[in-house]
Order: C-alpha cells, then sequence, then structure tokens
C-alpha cells in the first residue's frame, strides 16, 4: 500500500498532468454563463460546444502521441490587426452518405473566383467562397442551391460594395426560385452556410443547422450559430408568427428553424412563414492568427464539438499540411462515432504554410496537496 506522503506527491503529480493536458487547448470564457448550455446540449444528445478535444475524441492516435502536441496559446497576443496579413487560400473537401439511405449533401469551393467565372468580375483580389448545404426531401433543393449561390450573389447590384446586402438578397433569390423552378418539388428544401472572402475580409452567412468554426491558434471560433427550433431566439420568432414546435421540430415537421425551399410550409411568396430563409451574418477581419476555417453539416457537428474538430485539423495540418486530407479526418472521425446523418465537411487554410507550435512560458507555481487534503487522505488510507 503507498504511504500518504507517496500519494501526496502522486496527486500532485497529477494535478500538473491535468493542467498540461488542458492548457494544450486554450481555456473557452465565460466557463459559468455555458454551464447551462452545456447541460441543455448533453440532454439532446449533442457535445457541449466549450469542452476540449481531450474530452471527446475517440481516436486516441490524436491523444497519445507526442509529436502531434498543437501548442498551447499565449495568453496575450500580439497584435496583427496592422501586419498586412493578406490570406493565401487553399481547401479541401469530403463528403459521405454516412448510415443514411441517400446523399442530399451539397457543397462548393472556389479558391478564387477570378478563375471561376470565365467572365471579369468587378472585385478585389484575393476573393474566394465555399458552402455547405444539407438537403432535405431529397437532393434537388441542396443541388439548386449549390449551383445558382454564388451567381446570385455576384450578381447582384450591391456586390461588392455591399456584400452584406447581396449575400442577404441572394439567399431570398434562391428561395424564390426554388419556388417558381418546376425542378424541385415544394416539400424539397435545405439549409445553407456559405462563406465569402475578399482579402482579409470573410462574411459568413448561414440559415439552418450547418456551422461555420475558425481556428485561431488552436482555439475554437464559432462563427455560426444553429438554427434549431428550441433555440430561445428562433423559438420567440417561430412562436410570434403563428408556428408552433413538437418535440424540437418546427410544425412538427422540420427539425431547423430556417431553410431554403419549402415551400409547402411557407405558403404563398411574401407570406410571413415561421420558416425563415433570412441567413444570419458575421463579419471577421481575419489576422495572422487565423488559421483555417472548417465548415460543415450538422451530420459532424451531431458527434463532435467545435473545439474537438479545430484541434484535429491542426494536428493534421502540422503532420502533411493537407486541408483534403484533414477534411476526409473529420469525416472519419464522425463516423466512428456513429453519426446518424449524411457527412459534408470543407476545411480552408489561409496560409501556404502549416501552423506553428507554439509554446507558452514555464509557470513557476508548485502545485501540492494542501494540509487539510493532506491530513483527509491519511484518514482514508488507514482506514483501509
Amino acid at each position: 500500500m503507498a504511504s500518504a506522503t507517496d500519494v501526496s506527491h502522486q496527486i500532485s503529480t497529477w494535478d500538473v498532468g491535468c493542467t498540461n493536458s488542458n492548457s494544450s487547448l486554450p481555456a473557452m470564457d465565460n466557463e459559468n454563463d455555458d454551464a447551462s448550455e452545456n447541460l441543455s446540449q448533453s440532454k439532446a444528445g449533442k457535445p457541449p460546444r466549450n469542452l476540449s478535444c481531450m474530452r471527446h475524441c475517440s481516436n486516441t492516435a490524436f491523444l497519445t502521441d507526442p509529436e502531434l502536441d498543437i501548442g498551447v496559446i499565449c495568453l496575450k497576443s500580439p497584435s496583427t490587426e496592422n501586419s498586412g496579413f493578406l490570406p493565401i487560400f487553399r481547401s479541401g473537401s469530403s463528403s459521405e452518405k454516412g448510415p443514411k439511405q441517400y446523399m442530399e449533401d451539397e457543397y462548393i469551393c472556389v479558391d478564387n473566383l477570378h478563375q471561376y467565372f470565365s467572365r471579369a468580375i468587378n472585385c478585389p483580389s484575393p476573393v474566394a467562397f465555399y458552402g455547405v448545404f444539407d438537403g432535405h426531401g431529397g437532393v434537388d433543393a441542396a443541388s439548386f442551391t449549390r449551383k445558382n449561390i454564388l451567381n446570385f450573389i455576384v450578381e447582384d447590384s450591391q456586390f461588392p460594395s455591399g456584400m452584406k446586402k447581396a449575400i442577404k438578397s441572394a439567399f431570398v433569390k434562391a428561395d424564390h426560385a426554388l419556388a417558381d423552378t418546376k425542378a424541385v418539388d415544394s416539400s424539397c428544401g435545405t439549409t445553407a452556410l456559405t462563406a465569402l472572402i475578399l482579402g482579409r475580409t470573410m462574411l459568413i452567412a448561414n440559415a439552418g443547422d450547418s456551422r461555420a468554426v475558425l481556428g485561431k491558434r488552436g482555439r475554437a471560433i464559432e462563427l455560426s450559430k444553429d438554427h434549431k427550433p428550441n433555440c430561445t431566439s428562433e423559438r420567440i420568432r417561430i412562436e410570434r408568427l403563428g408556428g408552433v414546435i413538437y418535440d424540437g421540430y418546427l410544425n412538427g415537421q422540420l427539425s431547423v428553424a430556417r431553410a431554403l425551399g419549402d415551400w409547402h410550409i411557407k405558403g404563398a411568396k411574401g407570406s410571413k412563414s415561421p420558416l425563415s430563409a433570412e441567413p444570419e451574418l458575421e463579419e471577421i477581419n481575419l489576422t495572422e492568427e487565423d488559421e483555417f476555417l472548417i465548415i460543415g453539416c450538422d451530420g459532424l457537428w451531431d458527434v463532435m464539438s467545435s473545439q474537438c474538430a479545430v484541434t484535429i485539423v491542426r494536428k493534421e495540418l502540422m503532420i502533411h499540411n493537407d486541408p483534403e486530407r484533414c477534411s476526409k479526418a473529420l469525416v472519419k472521425e464522425a463516423l466512428q462515432r456513429n453519426t446518424c446523418d449524411n457527412l459534408t465537411v470543407v476545411v480552408v487554410c489561409f496560409s501556404p504554410d502549416p501552423p506553428p507550435k507554439i509554446e507558452m512560458p514555464r509557470s513557476h507555481k508548485r502545485r501540492s496537496i494542501s494540509a487539510e487534503g493532506l491530513d483527509r487522505l491519511k484518514g482514508v488510507l488507514n482506514a483501509d
């Protein structure tokens, strides 16, 4: 049996070890504020968003290989706002049917809009566009949106000077076009999440439950909100417009609060519907600390936290620096976690170089068990 002194030394070592392992991922802010959200997410069967990958990753290779250490982010980072940073875009994607019978996801990756269009477009360089579209009631609405949404944005009179207005207008145009086209059934719909990047300015637009996550020196920064009917703001909007929520489903039919198409629910064009096609927008200015973007349909986020996804991608990039292989790694991990949905993931890097390993100065604080704790431990050992 170990002595109390030996156990005291072991507990001190465990304390340091746990602190170091957790510090490999930056601590999330407002932990107390997130507690209630984590509880509700756990009840819904989804991982809390702000917990580290160390608590979620089932792939032990990500946890045990010391060569894969992503490093830790310093508590205070040097400012890069005026560094003149200009991103260089490269992307990779992966899409799998998963356990479902049909594939209803679509995606688009355009690293260079000037090369993508045969005609000249009036916008500065570099400019890129990415999107994921999670269809329901068939793939037709998702395919239609993928093929047309970028044209709707670029052809808008507000583009590129009024980028936010152009994107919002494009979502509405795509939604109305789905109502008019005979190629798409009225019961077919899709979520839409897009990322348009002009120079250092990135604008995320989301309608539905796909998610965009920024990797910032190892930390996950969520740039979109999952539009679920049970979300407080969405529930208030839905009920104000006469909609109801049954067991988490809008009008007992849809598990999302925003989507394009689904005109069997929306009714006539121009009428106010509890199912909205209006995207929520998030604009950020990229800096050197912003390493990559992950956008994925809910098949990924149903079984994986945002922080876990960022950790996996960062470690993978440090090994091979290939965003395509990173996307495949996320899809493979989600399949191992038994996701119940289609899987579509896009990873966008903002630099040609892999993420650097970041070191934090070692703390000189000693960690040890208190005298009171030692007395209690002795009592437990003596009782045995």
